[in-house]
């Protein structure tokens, strides 16, 4: 059985932990009956030790319930870049071993729905937690936008990213990202809605910016060349720009580029398609 599910970008801002959209960068995991476990990869992750440890093994045999199976992963995913690539692996491993409910274990293995939500379903999703199991649901998405990512070759493990974070938020702060949330997806919905204030944050941009100092320049820059919205992508340090109009996404890359070279870090930029597809399975 092969899957194969795209790259996610969450929270876009205001949306912590409960928004995510999905982006044509894409994961592949093959599961076949074999005699032993066997693994191998290629792109990205694929420095990852290939034992029984590997985070797609370890999926495919809990639903599985043996290991007796070859295993292949084909990723454009970067890891540690703030793109879910763990959420699309668990996803991908788990529906190409047969599970009946690769969100759920996809959720599971990252700790909270968004990205998993995104990789499955496609397109824009918002997803949370309910009664202990994930529930989510795909939003409009104007299909001109143009999407923009900005790639530091800079790895940035969540758990760290999580960890600076404050365990309580006053509720001034909490209010303001609620109100930017509702004009954000009227603004996804409807390109010609869209405001930059709407990708506004006050409950974990300002925070993750100590473990990646030039991140406010860098989303100063996409805005100035043409983004309405940049914000961090999940927890960082990739950033994403929204365009409103998606003709000028390509212009928007190159300045973004021009930026990380400018500020020191090292990158690239890369003009983005939002998947509308989530996740595919084939036998």
């Amino acid at each position: 059985m092969r899957a194969r599910v795209p790259a996610s970008s969450a929270n876009l801002g205001p949306g912590y932990d409960a928004l995510a959209l999905a982006l044509g960068l894409h994961l592949e995991v093959t599961v076949e009956p074999s005699s032993h476990l066997e693994v191998s990869a290629e792109g990205e992750g694929a420095q990852l030790d290939k034992g029984p440890e590997h985070p797609a093994v370890r999926v495919a045999r809990r639903v599985l319930g043996h290991d007796s199976f070859s295993l292949h992963v084909a990723s454009e995913i970067p890891l540690a870049r703030g793109l879910g690539s763990s959420a699309a692996l668990a996803v991908a491993a788990a529906a190409a071993a047969g599970a009946d409910d690769p969100l759920s274990v996809g959720a599971g293995v990252d700790g909270h729905p968004e990205n998993a939500a995104a990789s499955v379903l496609g397109g824009l999703v918002a997803a949370s937690l309910v009664a202990g199991r994930p529930l989510a649901r795909r939003l409009p998405l104007d299909p001109g936008l143009g999407f923009v990512l900005l790639l530091p070759e800079l790895e940035l493990e969540t758990e760290r990213a999580r960890a600076v974070l404050p365990e309580s938020v006053p509720l001034a702060q909490a209010a303001h990202n609620l109100g930017r949330m509702g004009l954000l997806l009227a603004g996804l919905a409807d390109r010609r809605l869209l405001v930059s204030e709407a990708g506004d944050d006050l409950l974990h941009q300002p925070w993750r910016t100590r473990l990646f100092p030039e991140a406010p320049e860098l989303l100063d820059r996409l805005r100035r060349a043409g983004a309405v919205v940049a914000t961090w992508s999940g927890a960082g340090p990739s950033l994403l720009g929204i365009c409103a109009d998606r003709s000028l996404a390509a212009r928007v890359a190159k300045e973004g580029e021009r930026a990380l070279e400018q500020a020191g870090v090292a990158g690239r930029a890369l003009v983005a398609e939002a998947d509308l597809e989530g996740l595919v399975v084939r036998a």
